[in-house]
């Protein structure tokens, strides 16, 4: 999808398993190979995309992104239900990347936000949501894909 300096982002298939078991481990969240290789094909099955950065070793960060048509929109909404970055690559622009090929997905498949469920204390995510466009609505923030008319 894009390149950016030995970091690629592309879509996860099912050899980037054991990368994503490390990956998740760093965030605290221990989840067994045969468990995470289902899900990861169940996510392949339904509509959105599960994007890893990807240098050189095990993925650096992940992001998943889920549309569907809402009552309460015209447009499809993307619902971002990852975002990780390995903290070692943190503040290197990993995240933003997959941010932004993230949104070029939604986009063409027809979204007109994307959501992101964060906590609302200050914090590195929080922080991260504000500086991308994401405005807070409680503990939800959306990004509108398309300017406004």
């Amino acid at each position: 999808m894009s390149s950016r300096h030995g970091l690629s982002i592309r879509a996860a298939d099912n050899g980037d398993v054991d990368g994503l078991v490390e990956l998740l481990k760093t965030a605290g969240l221990t989840i067994a190979r045969d468990k995470l290789a289902s899900r990861l094909s169940a996510m392949q099955d339904q509509p959105g995309a599960l994007l890893i950065a990807d240098e050189w070793g095990p993925p650096s960060g992940v992001i998943a992104v889920h549309w569907h048509s809402v009552l309460t929109a015209d447009l499809k909404v993307g619902w971002i239900s990852a975002l990780l970055v390995d903290p070692d690559r943190r503040r290197n622009g990993v995240a933003r990347l997959l941010l932004k090929a993230v949104s070029q997905a939604a986009r063409s498949a027809g979204c007109g936000e994307l959501v992101l469920h964060a906590p609302t204390e200050p914090g590195d995510l929080h922080t991260f949501c504000l500086a991308t466009g994401f405005v807070e609505s409680g503990e939800i923030f959306t990004r509108a894909l398309r300017k406004r008319s």
